[in-house]
């Protein structure tokens, strides 16, 4: 089966960035390519303790 999405499978490449809450380094997935500057958190549950951390 081809991929037609133009990834080669080097996860390593990918840009990664730190979760604002925990510090954890989120991976460049393709549902965040429209607004991956704009990504904070990791996960629902850092998005809900940011206001206690």
């Amino acid at each position: 089966m081809p991929n037609h999405t133009g990834f080669k499978g080097n996860k390593q490449s990918l840009p990664s960035k730190p979760c604002s809450v925990c510090g954890r380094p989120m991976s460049w997935r393709k549902k965040w390519e429209k607004n991956w500057e704009q990504l904070k958190y990791c996960s629902e549950a850092c998005r809900r303790a940011r206001g206690g951390a």
